[in-house]
């Protein structure tokens, strides 16, 4: 295992970049610790694979340094580096049986054929294709193919680390779940530094204890679940993570407050200080649809807004309603009921209501 340090790391496919916009990896620092269990979030084209594929040494970036445990490793190539990867579509010796499949690497590093029939007994088991051992690959379905295939890059003892690269595209989505399920007990097991790229982000939360959040070719926010959901670093990431994501709306400054259109919308004291200070008008507040509460009684602190629409999703209900000239999404439990057309007051509790300037989130000041 590694500890695996990104720095200054920018990576561009033209020859001659000009601009940030030629840049697939924009200028950033990052690092995954030791052990961990990583996601690596964000959708196509954001940078996610190409990241995967400098650690991996497939791509040499085009700016900065790759180090592991500290030291550099740029001009190293994949072998050299020791890391395994797992690639989107399976990657499988159709003519080998599955025991040959999973014994390939183990017997290309000279590993004694007892420490061989030992290690790919216990990932098949772990896996449980260990029934399959002795059939041609060429006969597997396609989701036991990419078990084979997670399993060639699980039964190395020594790796640095193991990249999936949207290692479940291929799978049944009954199994998935599973599989998911399968790597973290995997990764508990075995205390292997993994980072797993996905756009999905229940996949990224099943998985990871930490997930980094790519937007445009840099990570904007690193965290847990909990911290990306509560806590969105940027509105992309309010956006991305959630269903429905993150109600975000852009504002403009007004006395003591904030509005969009005739709306405004009051904030806690340490925002309004906040913004006081600060020069750029890119500003914005966002709320999830979680935290919004419709309550019975108009106060000084509810906004009276018009239902629009109500999705029944069986345990909950998504409510569509008009805030002045802006829409947003509410959640709410079953026994929510509110017709077309009607009005209820929205309450926006201030420990939920985020203020965004540049597009990051602005925090207190300690």
């Amino acid at each position: 295992m590694a500890e695996i340090q990104l720095k200054s790391l920018a990576h561009s496919y033209s020859a001659s970049p000009s601009g940030p916009d030629d840049y697939a990896i924009r200028q950033l620092d990052h690092v995954w610790h030791k052990g961990g269990a990583y996601a690596l979030l964000g959708p196509s084209g954001c940078g996610k694979s190409t990241m995967l594929n400098i650690i991996s040494g497939l791509v040499q970036p085009s700016e900065g340094e790759v180090l592991f445990d500290g030291k550099r490793v740029n001009e190293l190539s994949p072998r050299d580096r020791n890391i395994a990867q797992v690639f989107q579509f399976p990657v499988v010796y159709d003519s080998m049986t599955v025991y040959e499949n999973l014994a390939f690497p183990l017997k290309n590093n000279k590993v004694p054929a007892a420490k061989i029939k030992t290690r790919v007994q216990e990932i098949a088991e772990v896996l449980e294709i260990e029934d399959k051992l002795d059939k041609k690959a060429r006969n597997l379905t396609a989701d036991e193919k990419q078990k084979v295939s997670m399993g060639r890059g699980l039964v190395r003892e020594d790796v640095s680390a193991i990249l999936f690269d949207e290692p479940l595209t291929v799978i049944d989505p009954q199994l998935k779940w599973k599989l998911r399920r399968k790597l973290k007990q995997i990764h508990e097991q075995f205390d292997i530094t993994m980072v797993y790229v996905t756009h999905d982000q229940l996949e990224a939360s099943t998985f990871a204890d930490k997930i980094a959040v790519m937007y445009d070719g840099q990570v904007v926010q690193f965290g847990t679940p909990t911290e990306l959901f509560e806590a969105p670093n940027h509105t992309f990431v309010g956006y991305f993570i959630g269903s429905p994501g993150m109600n975000i709306v852009e504002v403009e400054k007004c006395q003591g407050a904030v509005r969009f259109g005739s709306v405004e919308i009051r904030l806690a004291p340490w925002q309004l200080d906040r913004l006081v200070d600060m020069k750029s008008n890119n500003i914005k507040i966002g709320i999830r649809p979680e935290f919004i509460e419709i309550v019975p009684a108009k106060s000084d602190d509810t906004y009276e807004a018009e239902v629009r629409d109500v999705e029944d999703l069986g345990t909950y209900k998504i409510v569509t309603v008009q805030l002045g000239d802006q829409t947003m999404k509410v959640r709410q439990d079953e026994e929510f009921n509110a017709s077309i057309g009607s009005q209820v007051n929205l309450l926006f509790p201030g420990q939920w209501l985020m203020l965004y300037a540049d597009e990051y989130l602005v925090q207190e000041q300690q």
